[in-house]
């Protein structure tokens, strides 16, 4: 049996008109603290996760190119019976400085 109660029809409009702009509100409220998040998130320099793995992809891509280099300089090296050139790790002679004249010495380019 159905009744034409025109309050409880008011009051079921309302309730559902409140849970919609209470579920509106909620979505809002999470927009705007997504926002509020990404904005402190990039004031602190993070690095975007794609461009993490460009550089992680470009790092490893330089450190097989090292090795191989470093195997091809190896096997020049034992190539020439290793007599290879000095390498950085031997110092360098410090040139010779230039004695100073003293006072009553004779200038050498006379």
């Amino acid at each position: 049996m159905q009744s034409d109660n025109r309050i409880f029809d008011d009051f079921v409009k309302f309730v559902n008109g409140a849970a919609g702009t209470m579920a509106g509100m909620a979505r809002e409220g999470e927009a705007a603290a997504r926002e509020r998040f990404k904005g402190f998130v990039g004031g602190m320099d993070f690095v975007a996760r794609d461009e993490f793995e460009a550089v992680k992809a470009m790092a490893a891509a330089a450190r097989d190119e090292n090795e191989a280099l470093k195997a091809r300089i190896e096997a020049l090296e034992a190539k020439l019976g290793g007599a290879a050139a000095p390498t950085a790790a031997a110092p360098k002679a410090a040139p010779a400085k230039k004695a100073k004249p003293k006072k009553g010495d004779a200038d050498p380019a006379l």
